[in-house]
């Protein structure tokens, strides 16, 4: 059996030597030629799997430690009856903390009172529903906009996009890319955005129309981004209007790296039948799996802020991004995964 893996990937190499020859390479360099005899590619998103990369390859399966999928053609794949695995949920924690960690920043800098504020979460799956947990034990009170939900579960929870961009002081987007969430934040999107409002985009670069927000920009009253169009080459004059902009590693807390990775190993052990790795886990850095709990009843917005910072002191990604955005991928490649922590 031989796998190709992206070496970034943490805590990878030397999990699958004892029962494969695996070949470890940057992601974003992986070719046809390299994969002519692989049976099973393990990746991230740098690494565009559709017919130009496999057509006449040997690749039985691929297992990403993402979440998403927007790398991968999956209708190419499932007609070749290449099996895809994504690593879903993975990063979810990460992300929760990055929208909080980043609006409660952006909201102690530019003084906006959160005490009564209202959060529309558009996108309302593994990351959505953690946000919409946090918010809620924050005070906060939620609109959400889910239609694939909502058409599964009824209206009852769910709002209308233009309801909850008219009635929410923060609007985070938790949505997947793909054909009706790309460039769906257009200039009809935050023509219906309340004045002074939030606007987070931790998903993809690719739902955001950049004019559409760059137009917008004086209406609202911050602006947090972690994803662009077209990375790790990213626009500029967005950078230049964002409160908070970093590069998209929302995602990257050492407990989602740890799950990520779990979950990508036990994939492929599942489909090649080791059975020595169905329940893998990297023990070896398991001692930092226990996230910091904080308990804010009582608190007042300032010392909530304090707690936010504290464990995730956000502007320093946000500085580092800045001082050269050039190193887009450095940043990604060699980013120390923060811890997460909980609010009870």
């Amino acid at each position: 059996m031989k796998i190709v893996a992206d070496k970034a990937i943490p805590f990878i190499e030397g999990v699958f030597e004892p029962y494969a020859e695996i070949r470890y390479m940057d992601g974003g360099s992986i070719s046809h030629n390299d994969i002519l005899d692989a049976d099973c590619l393990l990746i991230r998103t740098r690494t565009r799997c559709n017919a130009a990369l496999l057509d006449g390859t040997s690749v039985k399966m691929i297992s990403t430690a993402t979440i998403g999928t927007d790398h991968i053609d999956l209708s190419y794949c499932s007609s070749q009856g290449i099996f895809v695995q994504n690593a879903s949920g993975c990063n979810a924690g990460g992300v929760m903390d990055y929208v909080f960690s980043a609006l409660y920043g952006v909201a102690a800098r530019k003084s906006i009172d959160l005490s009564d504020a209202t959060m529309g979460i558009v996108g309302v799956g593994n990351v959505g529903s953690k946000v919409e947990a946090m918010a809620r034990r924050l005070g906060m009170e939620v609109l959400l906009c889910d239609p694939p939900r909502e058409s599964r579960e009824g209206s009852k929870q769910f709002c209308s996009l233009e309801y909850l961009l008219e009635h929410s002081d923060v609007v985070t987007m938790h949505v997947p890319l793909n054909v009706s969430t790309r460039k769906m934040c257009n200039e009809e999107f935050f023509g219906h955005m309340k004045f002074g409002s939030v606007f987070i985009n931790a998903a993809r670069g690719e739902i955001l129309d950049d004019e559409a927000l760059l137009a917008a920009r004086g209406r609202l009253g911050g602006i947090i981004l972690d994803t662009w169009n077209n990375e790790p080459d990213v626009n500029r004059d967005l950078l230049d209007i964002a409160d908070i902009a970093t590069p998209h590693i929302a995602g990257y807390s050492f407990q989602g790296k740890l799950s990520g990775t779990m979950m990508a190993v036990r994939a492929v052990a599942r489909y090649f039948d080791i059975s020595e790795l169905f329940d893998f886990f990297p023990h070896q850095n398991a001692e930092g799996m226990d996230a910091v709990r904080v308990d804010v009843t009582n608190m007042s917005q300032g010392q909530i802020t304090s707690i936010f910072q504290y464990n995730y002191p956000i502007f320093t990604d946000d500085f580092m991004f800045r001082m050269d955005p050039d190193k887009f991928d450095e940043l990604r490649s060699g980013y120390r995964y923060r811890r997460e922590f909980f609010i009870d």
